[in-house]
């Protein structure tokens, strides 16, 4: 299992600490607050108050042989934004490979990247395009990020959809997406027609019917035209 350290016990970096070692994982969470540290003390595998700007002071807690660093550092007030800059510096030059810093906003990330982070995270820039999708486009049920701008989709098949063959629908012509998996809906007895409630490659003749699960590739532009009626 790998083994993580969590420096910056804000409110992302107390979800997260606590999330990793929920699955498993070996987690140090690290902050300068000591009562932010004994919150969270039990919960994690060893929580510990220290100044993440000292790189001895780090490798003192074996943070140099952590697989994966994340730094939630709040940037907002003080000199949080400074901190997590020299945090990040630190975790380069003691060779932890794994470097995420949380950013506030794009220049922010610049800048973690240009000094060593090997991926930035946007928790509120990704919160706030997860809730526009999902307000937008309320039929898509979950969706995958397989690459900037695209994504694997879970829908419900619209009444719309109801008894037409995927030829019918015209998916890819009408909406430039691409079906690639249909799952019969429980409770529909016409499954008893088909040759299982999977179709992991569907073809032009197989019928969609009402509340099959489909699962649909394509541009979220794109995902989000498709009907929801």
């Amino acid at each position: 299992m790998a083994r993580f350290a969590v420096i910056g016990l804000g409110r992302f970096g107390q979800k997260l600490a606590i999330a990793l070692a929920m699955s498993g994982a070996e987690v140090i969470a690290i902050d300068k607050n000591r009562e932010t540290v004994e919150l969270i003390a039990d919960q994690v595998s060893h929580a510990v108050r220290l100044d993440s700007t000292d790189e001895e002071a780090l490798k003192s807690q074996g943070i140099d042989k952590v697989d994966v660093a994340i730094i939630g550092i709040g940037q907002g007030t003080g000199r949080g934004f400074e901190s997590a800059i020299l945090t990040v510096v630190n975790l380069r030059q003691m060779g932890v490979k794994h470097i995420y810093a949380r950013a506030e906003d794009l220049i922010a990330g610049e800048v973690f990247s240009k000094i060593g982070a090997t991926e930035v995270i946007y928790p509120e820039i990704e919160s706030a395009q997860r809730w526009a999708f999902k307000l937008i486009a309320p039929q898509i049920g979950e969706k995958i990020d397989f690459a900037p701008g695209y994504s694997l989709a879970r829908i419900k098949a619209p009444p719309s959809f109801d008894g037409k063959t995927v030829m019918d629908l015209q998916l890819r012509q009408k909406y430039n997406v691409n079906l690639v998996l249909v799952k019969r809906a429980d409770n529909d007895e016409r499954i008893k027609e088909q040759d299982g409630k999977i179709i992991n490659v569907p073809m032009p003749q197989t019928i969609i019917y009402q509340d099959d699960i489909l699962m649909i590739v394509g541009s979220d532009p794109d995902l989000a035209k498709l009907p929801q009626q």
